[in-house]
């Protein structure tokens, strides 16, 4: 049966997911990359996005590793797709990975302003999916076939997600950082009343892998 996951989505100590201001020079917010700093030297990413072999093993590894088995698709907010803001001018953005993005399967990507689908090497597709959550979901579940769906973020979409009860599992990894200002996680949600508590967490020398399951 299908799992809908939250992997490797990093926060910093107060709680904010991405930090203010995102653009084109600053794809998480001013600061926002120091919390992903831990994980780019690691084996998994340096193969998934740099097509490298070599990177360190161990407890980070591992959790990423893990956060790319069993996908058949993802969803993600307009904000983490690109920069750009309201309607679409024309259809030249597609995304800050290049022409191979590394999802390599359906991806749904939440928006209020149609677009047509953008098909990309590796057999990633971008949906642009304007009748909410609900609906974005039931779309990566048909196209997962089975295999899980990854929602990718950002801290809005996750928020709203939670707040449905619709996470089933979520990995987070916390940053021995503090942004100050943001794009906050958890705000509004009172995830204990929701039905979630916490069931793994491990530290490494980098950050606090902690995963949350809805009871």
């Amino acid at each position: 049966m299908s799992k809908v996951r939250v992997n490797f989505f990093c926060v910093s100590l107060d709680g904010f997911g991405a930090g203010p201001n995102q653009s084109l020079e600053h794809p998480l917010g001013i600061g926002g990359e120091s919390l992903h700093e831990w994980a780019f030297g690691t084996r998994t990413i340096q193969k998934v996005l740099f097509g490298k072999e070599d990177g360190t093993t161990g407890i980070d590894d591992e959790f990423v590793a893990r956060s790319f088995e069993n996908l058949g698709a993802w969803i993600m907010g307009r904000n983490m797709f690109g920069p750009i803001r309201g309607r679409w001018p024309d259809e030249d953005w597609k995304g800050w990975w290049g022409p191979n993005p590394p999802y390599h399967s359906p991806v749904f990507v939440l928006t209020n302003h149609a677009r047509a689908p953008q098909s990309m090497e590796g057999g990633t597709t971008f949906h642009f999916v304007t009748e909410g959550i609900h609906a974005a979901l039931e779309r990566a579940l048909a196209a997962a076939e089975g295999k899980d769906v990854r929602v990718l973020g950002g801290a809005s979409t996750i928020r709203q997600y939670l707040d449905a009860r619709l996470i089933d599992e979520m990995h987070l990894c916390v940053a021995p950082k503090l942004l100050g200002q943001g794009e906050p996680l958890f705000a509004g949600l009172d995830l204990k009343k929701l039905g979630y508590s916490v069931t793994q967490q491990v530290p490494s020398e980098a950050v606090l892998h902690v995963v949350i399951t809805k009871n």
